[in-house]
């Protein structure tokens, strides 16, 4: 039997930074306690991410993860249309593309609850899978 769990969205686990080169967008996601980075390595990865982006179209995804920092960045190319001289949209540098992706659903068990940020207990029970 599989233990509850709630499905609440990233921002209650993790916080975030973007940074961009050229037409390169860098997202980290940092979690804000370490009892929750095994299980955002676990549901937080690259198919994820680029499912998540998939409307601005990357060549390709990758994660990269500093575990002792309980923090993974992911490197998105081609995803910032040109990049910030060619790009013609409000946010050619890619600074919101983290808030995005902290809006992204995860299955967090009921004994990891305690060390959600900002939670208040009214998220959705997640579907067996």
């Amino acid at each position: 039997m599989n233990p509850p769990t709630l499905t609440v969205p990233l921002h209650h686990a993790a916080h975030g930074r973007t940074g961009d080169k050229g037409n390169i967008s860098c997202i980290s996601v940092i979690a804000w306690h370490a009892g929750l980075w095994p299980l955002l390595v676990a549901q937080i990865t690259d198919e994820v991410v680029a499912r998540q982006f998939a409307y601005r179209r990357p060549a390709a995804v990758r994660r990269y993860l500093l575990p002792q920092l309980q923090i993974m960045n992911f490197v998105l190319d081609e995803a910032l249309d040109g990049g910030v001289n060619s790009a013609l949209n409000l946010d050619s540098h890619g600074k919101t593309l983290s808030f995005h992706l902290l809006d992204l659903p995860i299955a967090v068990p009921a004994e990891l609850v305690p060390l959600l940020v900002g939670f208040a207990g009214n998220a959705e029970p997640a579907r067996a899978s």
